[in-house]
């Protein structure tokens, strides 16, 4: 049972790394296959924890950018700027996730009929949102101006419903909002860092008393393959979207909601 309880989570963090990034909802995905899979983790940390290793896959990536940025800030007024605007994005996303944590956890993780019908309508908004004939303002994510970046803080707030998508809100408040593609991607990226750090360590805390030696050994395999998987898809997502835009990922989630709701129908 132990054995088996670890390759699911390596698939279930496999899973994690290879959708966090895109805008199909990681957490959807990971509750959704850790409910067919009849996988249980205590409290529910399991499904946040595992995401450090997404959070260090785009500091591997984006290392020498922070690097960057880091050195120019204290000269470099468009530097400056930036990072204000990624942490006054962030800003939303800690009110809203400190004051709802509990009912997120005990509530909404713990309903897959709402996760499948979430996939299937953010699946239908992207594919709407992604044939629109937009007309960007912004091609370069470091010119993006505080409101705006607020806007999209705001925005992402709405993927504390799992199935929603943290980078699937970002991405799409961020292209109705007069971003590109590339942009609104990359964005994502930046913003995926304090978000996901501020709810391993939050997530963490609250769980620091009930993690079992078991528990942290689950979150180890799920972490590592989260890292690798992520990895390659950050690598590859930017140019990816650039050329095709998000229509395959809004269907790929109307064919796994609409999936899931069957089976959950049938199944249980």
């Amino acid at each position: 049972m132990a054995d088996q309880t670890l390759i699911q989570a390596a698939l279930l963090g496999v899973l994690e790394g290879l959708t966090e990034f895109i805008p199909v909802s990681s957490t959807g995905h990971i509750l959704l296959a850790g409910h067919f899979l009849g996988f249980h983790s205590t409290g529910k940390a399991f499904e946040v924890l595992i995401q450090l290793g997404a959070i260090l896959a785009v500091l591997s990536v984006y290392a020498a950018k922070l690097w960057t940025l880091v050195v120019t800030a204290p000269r470099d007024p468009k530097a400056q700027r930036f990072i204000v605007a990624v942490l006054l994005a962030f800003l939303p996303a800690v009110v809203i996730g400190v004051l709802a944590h509990d009912f997120i956890k005990t509530v909404l993780f713990e309903t897959p009929m709402l996760i499948a019908i979430m996939l299937i309508l953010g699946g239908i908004v992207l594919v709407v949102v992604d044939r629109m004939p937009l007309r960007p303002r912004y091609h370069d994510v470091m010119d993006f101006p505080l409101g705006l970046a607020f806007k999209i803080g705001v925005i992402q707030c709405l993927a504390m419903i799992p199935g929603v998508s943290r980078s699937g809100s970002t991405i799409v408040g961020a292209l109705l909002l007069g971003a590109d593609k590339r942009s609104a991607a990359e964005f994502s990226f930046f913003l995926s860092m304090p978000t996901m750090t501020g709810a391993f360590a939050y997530d963490l805390m609250k769980n620091r008393d009930v993690l079992a030696a078991s528990d942290v050994e689950v979150i180890a395999v799920g972490f590592i393959a989260a890292l690798i998987a992520g990895i390659f898809v950050v690598r590859s997502l930017l140019g990816f979207v650039s050329r095709h835009g998000y229509g395959i990922f809004g269907w790929w989630r109307i064919i796994v909601g609409t999936a899931a709701l069957v089976a959950l129908t049938v199944v249980g």
